[in-house]
């Protein structure tokens, strides 16, 4: 597969002077999760090849959350981004013929699943869902597929209750974004909370890849002071998605930069994908199929 997207592209190479005429800058945008400035630097690497495969310039866009990137897609001001499973469910039930999925991320043991992950403090003494009765949890983003829509369909199976403040927990609160979710358990703010991480290599680490690889890579969190007291059930690694109103060169340019980035530049394949992964591989919508189900469900 990807020797049909290298060759797609080096068929398309030609037509760099009409693409440049088609477009004049080309837009990449970065879901929330962590602080913007160092969202933009862990994707800077990838704005500059960005840049070089198309001969126009290219942009990133670090909206404050990830309803900014869904809005920016469906509007037509960004032009590629990775988005979360349940991110992408929204964007085509708002509109089907916004975007197109081209790319997953893939683990290092070649599946593109992840979890949902609750955690606590260690000196919390909270070890289970159970130990969350009557306490406060903290969720990242509404559109965020582990930050929320899978634990608040999960959670509530598990403890028969709502997820409403007072029902189970004493505080359902949202912290907007994954590492605001690790950086409120470790300071006190919430006693657990939800992130995602790709549940291989070890939790001292924070796995291999995900937000507490993130945190962890940035000196936010010291894992020896945490405790997993919860895991989803896994979930589908959500898509690398380009505009389908895209010129089919750019389209193709795009997507074999992305899929070659981890053998091109390890390094920059590391920023962009959250810690260490195999590659960025094709996928396409029927693998998402289930978490639009139950985002429509979620809906009603």
């Amino acid at each position: 597969m990807k020797k049909i997207i290298a060759a797609l592209a080096a068929t398309t190479a030609l037509a760099a002077p009409a693409m440049a005429e088609e477009i004049s800058e080309f837009r990449i945008g970065i879901l929330g999760g962590e602080n913007a400035q160092d969202r933009l630097n862990n994707n800077e690497c990838l704005r500059v090849y960005t840049e070089e495969a198309l001969g126009v310039p290219a942009k990133l866009f670090a909206p404050a959350d990830y309803n900014g990137v869904i809005q920016g897609l469906l509007g037509g001001t960004i032009d590629v981004a990775w988005l979360g499973a349940s991110g992408y469910a929204k964007t085509y039930l708002s509109d089907p013929e916004a975007v197109e999925p081209v790319l997953v991320k893939v683990n290092t043991d070649g599946g593109y699943g992840y979890y949902s992950v609750g955690f606590a403090r260690k000196d919390s003494g909270i070890t289970s869902l159970e130990d969350m009765k009557g306490k406060a949890f903290g969720f990242g983003d509404p559109n965020s597929t582990s930050g929320y829509l899978i634990p608040s369909i999960e959670i509530p199976a598990a403890t028969g209750a709502t997820m409403d403040s007072g029902d189970y927990f004493g505080e359902v609160k949202f912290t907007g974004g994954h590492e605001q979710t690790i950086v409120a358990v470790n300071n006190g703010d919430v006693d657990g909370g939800v992130t995602w991480a790709d549940g291989l290599g070890e939790w001292e680490d924070g796995y291999q890849s995900g937000a507490l690889r993130r945190a962890v890579d940035a000196g936010l969190v010291d894992m020896n002071d945490m405790v997993e007291i919860w895991k989803s059930k896994p979930i589908p690694e959500g898509p690398v998605v380009v505009r389908k109103a895209l010129p089919e060169d750019v389209k193709a340019k795009v997507t074999a930069l992305w899929d070659t980035l981890s053998e091109k530049d390890q390094e920059c394949f590391y920023g962009v994908a959250a810690g260490e992964a195999k590659s960025f591989d094709p996928i396409t919508h029927d693998a998402y199929e289930v978490i639009i189900e139950a985002r429509k469900l979620k809906s009603n």
